[in-house]
């Protein structure tokens, strides 16, 4: 890994106890539990990373991970309730009940010659099991935020690549060459928009240099991965700031093409502003530690696409219900190419598109078998938040609020039981869209009897 910047050659800086506000009170007693253990037994062990940065701006962190020069082999030995995952970086997990404590050991940047780190011709990291010192596990991470190292013996942060100061200026900053970072792991280009969405950071300006050139590399990551990703970048409380982010820095259009490709060709605007408005509801919910279904989410994120592809099957003179389920499948089907969406969240996904041309009708059977579909309360909600974009729906929405509040009787006797179709909405078609008419049924011939 080529390094041209001041952290190339790492300096140690040690911040004392008083300088700081680092306690162990704010530190999972987990994890001091590990540290302790470790250091008992003759190891350097030191909380690291995400845990001691977001603490120094006064944030509680849920997650502590721990380096130490104990190989994984040697941790295990230390605890009994530890197991070793990973292949492409070998861990340590201490598991407390639902608690993991992540154990990793100092890596080193160059290759003994083992085939223990492995990189791929374009640069991508594959395989990094090479163990090495502090100072070179410090230099091997990614962000100076991300390489504090809190030391249990004396309560102090240890700083090798100007983190420290990093984090009281609010800035994310690469450890080493920027394009360099990103060819080795492209998804480093997404932690930079996540990671400094949470903190309220700003990416330092040679970071950020590269990242509308090399965002292509996105589609080199595993699709799982990069679904894994979206969850932490949309569910973690701050999905507005990092769509925006995602946005600012050009990367929307590599990790959803055509939404990006959607939004802009509306030219009111109307999409993004549903979408923001959705997110920005996303964000409340996680606020108040309420459910977030990915399947709503990925909804939201890809109805702008959705909607142009509806449109563009319509103006060819597709059906409305066959266009209806033709996009959806188009879109899921393009955005599994980048993103690895499962199925259990892709189909409900789509359930809640197609529900949206239903909300129109009136009729009697329909409207009770509308109420009862297990889609429908996330298909009401999508409905509400259509209204940002739009208020043609706002007679929709309020007889389905009304029609969820009233016994069975009272619905039944407001509604029609034998009514033609409703036009739910421009171009989506009538109530009927997607539904299969019912044969009549054909009464079958008595047998003749004998002798006829």
């Amino acid at each position: 890994m080529p390094d041209n910047d001041q952290h190339s050659s790492p300096t140690l800086r040690i911040i004392p106890r008083d300088q700081h506000n680092v306690s162990r009170k704010d530190i999972s007693p987990n994890a001091l539990r590990v540290l302790y253990r470790l250091r008992d037994a003759g190891f350097g062990a030191y909380l690291v990373g995400g845990a001691v940065r977001d603490i120094l701006v006064g944030g509680h962190p849920k997650d502590f991970d721990v380096a130490t020069d104990a190989t994984p082999e040697q941790v295990r030995q230390l605890f009994r309730n530890c197991r070793l995952i990973g292949r492409r970086f070998r861990l340590a997990h201490v598991v407390f009940g639902r608690e993991i404590i992540e154990v990793a050991t100092f890596r080193a940047n160059v290759d003994d010659g083992s085939g223990d780190r492995e990189l791929h011709e374009g640069g991508r990291l594959l395989r990094d099991n090479v163990y090495g010192s502090i100072e070179d596990d410090a230099v091997r991470r990614d962000f100076t935020a991300n390489a504090l190292y809190y030391a249990v013996e004396d309560f102090s942060v240890r700083d090798y690549t100007g983190g420290f100061e990093d984090v009281q200026n609010r800035l994310m900053r690469l450890i080493g060459d920027p394009e360099a970072r990103y060819r080795e792991d492209p998804v480093r280009m997404l932690r930079a928009i996540r990671l400094s969405a949470k903190l309220q950071f700003d990416i330092e300006q040679a970071t950020a240099a590269p990242i509308p050139a090399l965002a292509p590399l996105l589609a080199e990551a595993a699709p799982a991965r990069l679904f894994e990703e979206c969850l932490k970048l949309f569910l973690s409380g701050h999905a507005v700031e990092s769509f925006l982010r995602l946005e600012r820095h050009q990367l929307l259009p590599a990790l959803f093409p055509e939404t990006a490709a959607a939004l802009a060709a509306n030219r009111s605007g109307a999409l993004r502003k549903m979408l923001l408005a959705g997110l920005e509801g996303t964000d409340k919910r996680v606020a108040n530690e309420e459910p977030v279904s990915p399947a709503f989410l990925f909804a939201l994120l890809l109805w702008p696409a959705y909607c142009r592809a509806l449109i563009a099957l319509q103006a060819q003179g597709v059906h409305a219900s066959e266009a209806q389920r033709r996009a959806a499948d188009r879109v899921t089907v393009h955005q599994l190419d980048m993103v690895a969406l499962p199925r259990r969240f892709s189909v409900p996904m789509q359930e809640i598109w197609l529900l949206q041309s239903r909300f129109g009708t009136r009729q009697r059977k329909r409207v009770f078998r509308m109420l009862a579909h297990p889609r429908f309360r996330a298909a009401f909600d999508f409905l509400s938040l259509r209204l940002v974009a739009s208020d043609e729906h706002a007679d929709d929405v309020e007889f389905w609020r009304e029609a969820q509040l009233q016994p069975g009787d009272a619905l039944s006797a407001q509604l029609p039981g034998h009514q033609g179709p409703v036009a739910s909405e421009a171009g989506e078609g009538g109530e009927d869209a997607g539904e299969p008419r019912a044969r009549p049924r054909r009464r079958r011939r008595k047998p003749a009897a004998a002798g006829e």
